[in-house]
């Protein structure tokens, strides 16, 4: 399993470097690749990695820690790129050191250089937990931790050289690249592309910037004005030759990009990690730079090799977003930009919650995912100078959070922002319902429960029918967790009555009508319970909704399965497992593998089931918790592996349970969510 990103560009030279890195690879539990930005550290990883993807039987994994400005994300980063979505109480470094321990895989760190510490703490705390960990990282330094191996990456060799003319190769092959037809043959041609890797000391990301230039000036141009531009750097004398190289290629496409591509430049430095389009042009755009002018610039960036394009989403290299940064601060926009980039984020996040009723809700779950970094560096910047709107973002994002898997972010901004803003109002009550939420899924609902009793006395003062609603939910679904299925019908019942709408004007009344089948189905109403979800599964699916779509799926499915219809059970829990896949929520993943594996079992398909169990087990291996959910599933899964192990054997039972458990995880989704083949 090769989890890697994928090669957009060729390869070129590096065969020594590649043999040196793979011995390593095979000999020490810690690699890293050291060098200047821009010489090809993360290139030359990537393609070792590619190449050991057979070493390591459950997996390489990579993690991209440039967008992240200090080690506060650096855990739950490296835990989101190896699959884990840990739902519990732990350290999440416990958690990850456990998930880790029998697996022998390998991990890349890629830009290690601004969290050097923390990185080598980490390393260290894995290295010691899982021996079958192997880990490859790159920084421009070393992180000095113990054990480590240190390959340096040189420039390029430039002709003359051992390997002769790598240097010269990469930029004859981005030159063709940038402008198709190109002929470096001519003898001028071929000494000025010569002159140009010398004078560039054989980095390839000068290399690069320089090819970006030659569909407006020849390869002769080009060398002219880096050999007039180099020359005059005197005043960087002390500076390492490599250093000046690359910065001299840097600040040469700096002052060839037009002003407004300049502007641009420096203000998507703002952002830590990829880019949107949409971002860009609401946080960019201000002054003589439209939002239009945004969209043209970043074309104009992704043709000179600035920023990298992929569909509609750019990133910047580390070394290019520093010298922006730098010229932000020249232009002294730090702040506002910082405050854009906030007031934008916190946008966003208020539009996720208002559409969260809607046909665009699964979008809105991706988005809230795909910008975690960005939310995050949004919510510190608020809770140094606007605590009341850091509030409000934390409560509105903290739902999607906790379904997305980042329980540990979520409680920690959560107790923040309460922590920094006492002022009662929806505000208040709605991040201390998240905060209660985050509790209950974490398996603390002593917590759950107290900040259930506090969310709803707070919302008896904001006269606010949603506040109110997420009270009773969060108080409701807590009951149900701890065996008072009665309590629980009760309380969401109750609140549904006084709210008095028509079932679908706030989010927390879907969410207490979900209550109330649950704990109808746990008192054995099931024909109530049945026609209830039915009731809800339609006028969500009229309406586009699906987190709370899949769960009425799933109640339906645990009804036909207690009513003795296996068969519809099935049906209904690969509908609740595909909507659950479309949030990326494991926790519902693995509640409804469990209950799809029951529905097969009491068909008789042993086998299948098997597999099925075991693929749920994985799951609930990457939440870290044990098999959860109400309390009668417990029962359920009983049934489950009796009748499996009865159709099928308990070998042939123990051999499937451990493919499901032990193979890709994604691909047995998969194909659980196709179905049996015909």
């Amino acid at each position: 399993m090769g989890h890697l990103p994928e090669e957009t560009t060729s390869f070129v030279g590096r065969a020594t470097e590649l043999v040196t890195v793979e011995r390593a690879l095979r000999t020490h539990r810690l690699t890293t690749l050291t060098g200047p930005g821009g010489v090809g550290k993360s290139r030359l990883a990537l393609r070792a990695a590619d190449r050991a993807v057979d070493r390591f039987p459950d997996g390489v994994w990579w993690v991209d820690l440039s967008p992240l400005a200090d080690d506060r994300l650096l855990l739950v980063t490296v835990s989101d790129a190896v699959g884990l979505s840990d739902h519990t109480l732990r350290m999440p470094v416990e958690a990850l050191s456990e998930w880790l321990a029998d697996r022998r895989l390998l991990l890349v760190l890629d830009c290690c250089e601004r969290l050097v510490g923390a990185c080598a703490q980490l390393v260290a705390d894995l290295v010691g937990a899982a021996p079958g960990l192997t880990v490859l990282a790159t920084s421009r330094q070393p992180l000095g931790a113990q054990g480590e191996k240190r390959v340096e990456v040189p420039p390029l060799p430039l002709a003359g050289d051992d390997e002769k003319g790598q240097a010269l190769a990469l930029f004859r092959e981005r030159a063709t690249t940038a402008v198709p037809g190109i002929c470096l043959d001519e003898p001028a041609a071929e000494a000025a592309a010569q002159e140009i890797c010398r004078r560039l000391e054989g980095i390839p990301l000068a290399l690069e910037l320089a090819c970006a230039r030659l569909g407006e000036n020849s390869v002769q141009e080009i060398a002219e004005r880096l050999t007039s531009r180099l020359d005059i750097l005197t005043d960087e004398s002390a500076r390492p030759r490599r250093h000046r190289a690359l910065r001299t290629a840097i600040g040469w496409s700096h002052e060839l990009c037009a002003p407004l591509e300049r502007l641009l430049w420096a203000r998507l430095a703002v952002f830590g990690g990829d880019i949107e389009e949409a971002d860009a042009r609401a946080v960019c755009a201000g002054g003589p730079l439209s939002a239009d002018d945004v969209s043209r610039a970043l074309t104009g960036l992704a043709d000179r090799s600035v920023i990298r394009q992929d569909g509609t989403r750019y990133r910047m290299l580390d070394t290019l977003r520093e010298y922006g940064a730098l010229w932000l601060a020249e232009l002294g926009e730090e702040r506002a930009l910082a405050d854009r980039h906030a007031a934008h984020f916190a946008a966003l996040v208020r539009g996720a919650h208002a559409g969260w009723l809607g046909r665009d809700q699964v979008a809105w779950y991706g988005r809230i995912a795909d910008s975690h970094s960005e939310l995050c560096a949004a919510l510190d910047h608020l809770l140094a100078t606007d605590p009341a709107a850091a509030q409000e973002m934390a409560g509105r994002v903290g739902f999607f959070w906790s379904c997305c898997g980042h329980l540990h972010e979520a409680r920690i901004y959560l107790e923040r922002t309460l922590d920094a803003f006492h002022e009662p109002g929806p505000d208040r009550t709605r991040s201390l319902w998240a905060l209660g939420l985050t509790a209950m899924l974490q398996g603390d609902y002593e917590a759950a429960h107290r900040l259930g009793e506090q969310c709803g006395t707070a919302a008896s003062h904001d006269k606010d029918p949603e506040s109110t609603l997420s009270a009773a939910y969060l108080l409701g679904l807590t009951s149900l967790m701890t065996g008072g299925a009665q309590t629980g019908h009760a309380v969401a019942d109750r609140a549904l009555r006084a709210a008095g709408g028509d079932g679908f004007s706030h989010p927390s009344e879907l969410r207490c009508r979900l209550v109330r089948v649950f704990a109808l189905t746990g008192l054995g109403r099931l024909d109530e319970a049945g026609a209830e979800a039915a009731t809800l599964r339609a006028e969500c699916a009229a309406r586009g909704e699906c987190w709370t779509r899949s769960y009425a799926d799933y109640q339906l499915s645990l009804v036909h399965l207690l009513s003795g219809d296996p068969h519809a059970a099935e049906t209904h829990a690969r509908s609740m497992l595909a909507g659950k896949h479309q949030l990326r929520d494991s926790f519902g993943i693995a509640l409804g593998l469990d209950l799809m594996a029951a529905a097969v079992a009491a068909q008789g398909e042993g086998a299948r089931a098997a597999r099925l169990y075991g693929t749920g087990q994985a799951f609930w291996d990457m939440v870290g918790h044990p098999q959860r959910g109400t309390p009668e599933l417990a029962a359920v899964r009983t049934e489950c592996e009796r009748q499996s192990r009865e159709a099928a054997g308990d070998v042939a039972y123990e051999s499937e349970f451990r493919l499901g458990l032990s193979e890709d995880s994604v691909k047995n989704l998969a194909r659980a969510l196709r179905g049996p083949m015909p």
